[in-house]
């Protein structure tokens, strides 16, 4: 599934917007599902585990992500579900 994506070395952040929908997208429920991981980036694979941010975590993340991408904003407002951050963190 091609995702949007930031870094913050070794880990990746991506977000489950699912542009707005009332409902999570289901690569987002397969991760917390299985939340082990391989990404592909260009040709580069590493196999990463998804966990959600914490509250915490969302919060500081979230003006990152708007920066990024302000589309991310107008789908936060078009739905009641709060848009989940995910961080793929590397396999050791």
């Amino acid at each position: 599934m091609p995702l949007l994506y930031l870094e913050d070395p070794p880990r990746l952040v991506v977000i489950a917007s699912y542009g707005g929908r009332p409902d999570h997208p289901a690569w987002y429920r397969n991760l917390v599902a299985a939340p082990r991981v391989r990404v592909q980036i260009g040709g580069a694979r590493r196999e990463m585990m998804a966990r959600t941010a914490t509250t915490d975590e969302r919060a500081s993340w979230w003006p990152r992500v708007v920066a990024a991408y302000d589309g991310y904003r107008a789908y936060q407002s078009r739905t009641d579900r709060e848009i989940p951050l995910v961080f793929l963190e590397p396999v050791e």
